[in-house]
């Protein structure tokens, strides 16, 4: 068998170098592996998984033929289904194996993504520390199955291996393989081999050259490309602008008289109060009218006191408070007018009234045509080397 494995290798390797370029060389490379093994038996397969290692050396001699020496290690386990019962033991297992890169031997593009990888090789494997079955509480007759201290024996493997671009010094795999032991591997005796499946993931670092050297020949070609521009558009666009307005405004205000001391009642307040607003409203106009009880004196003196109330009101304003006196009208109307018929003595009073203009600001929206900057897309067509 192993002799007609090395045939079919090395007729591979001779047909497979003829047909690469003479530029390849050969690389090697270090890997390190972790993942889970699970080693069959008449046993729950979630309760047999256990963790487990590798480290290998390989080498390819073209860019499909490659070798490796791969050692994988750690715990394996086995039980009996029946009794519930499972037990590990440690194992070893050193191989040399044959790599063929399938993608390069159907492929030319070497620097493809990834490369599956089809392997098979043949090795020893070593178990021992079997001491947890030996001390399993089970039936007298399934203890001679198992190995006293350490067991050698037979390893044949076939597998399947995904790694990255070979052509970078850092790669990363993913592997599956399944190993053929020797019957009594797992302590029980079947007449037929024992099966060991692993799957791992893997680190690799590569040395020396890695593919076929590529030669850059220059390409110049035309493409058409867009190129964003400002330039000035003009639109309608919204904006707000003020608009003064006149807006009409009153004043209303009282002054109230005692009997027979009207000429000692100081109404300087309501005075300053109708004085700013005539200063505020230039445009103003005010009018002062007095007025007179009806229950006191008679019609002759109460309109001569009407008239002396608005007459002090307005001369007040003017050599008080600096106002126009051209704004303001005058009138009395003595008692032939009771603007408060319910209360007698209220009737002795000014009662002052003016109307004006102000200046409201108020901001209407309008459209305007503006000149504004603007991204507008163009083509253009340049030259590039490649």
């Amino acid at each position: 068998m192993k002799k007609t494995m090395l045939a079919a290798s090395m007729l591979l390797m001779g047909s497979v170098a003829m047909a690469q370029s003479q530029d390849w060389k050969s690389y090697s490379y270090v890997e390190a592996q972790g993942g889970l093994q699970l080693t069959s038996t008449n046993a729950p397969m979630d309760k047999l998984i256990t963790p487990t290692a590798a480290l290998s050396f390989g080498h390819y001699f073209t860019p499909v033929v490659g070798a490796r020496l791969h050692v994988n290690a750690w715990e394996s386990k086995s039980g009996f289904a029946g009794l519930d019962k499972y037990y590990k033991w440690n194992y070893v297992t050193p191989d040399l194996d044959l790599m063929v890169n399938l993608s390069n031997l159907f492929g030319s593009n070497q620097s493809r993504a990834l490369n599956v990888i089809l392997l098979g090789g043949v090795g020893l494997n070593y178990a021992w520390g079997n001491d947890e079955l030996k001390d399993l509480s089970v039936a007298p007759q399934l203890i001679p199955l198992a190995w006293d201290d350490d067991r050698l024996s037979h390893n044949l493997r076939a597998g399947l291996r995904l790694e990255t671009n070979q052509s970078k010094p850092l790669g990363l795999s993913l592997e599956l393989n399944a190993n053929s032991l020797d019957d009594r591997f797992n302590s029980k005796i079947n007449d037929a081999d024992d099966w060991q499946f692993t799957a791992m993931l893997g680190v690799s670092y590569r040395f020396g050259y890695k593919g076929k050297k590529q030669v850059h020949v220059p390409v110049t070609r035309e493409i058409e490309e867009s190129v964003w521009e400002e330039v000035p558009v003009k639109q309608m666009v919204k904006e707000k602008r003020p608009v003064v307005k006149e807006v009409p405004v009153k004043l209303h205000k009282e002054v109230f008289y005692a009997i027979r001391i009207s000429d000692n009642v100081d109404p300087s307040v309501i005075q300053r109060e109708v004085a700013d607003f005539m200063k505020k409203n230039p445009s103003s106009k005010v009018m002062i009218v007095g007025y007179a009880d009806k229950g006191t004196g008679n019609a002759r003196l109460n309109q001569m006191y009407a008239q002396k109330r608005a007459e002090t009101f307005k001369n007040d304003l003017v050599e008080k408070h600096g106002c126009n006196a051209d704004m303001i009208i005058i009138d009395s109307k003595g008692d032939t007018v009771q603007p408060f018929p319910e209360d007698n003595d209220k009737n002795r009073c000014v009662i002052i009234d003016a109307e004006g203009k102000t200046q409201q600001t108020e901001y209407e929206e309008v459209e305007v045509e503006k000149t504004v900057m603007q991204k507008v897309e163009k083509k253009v067509k340049r030259t590039i080397t490649e």
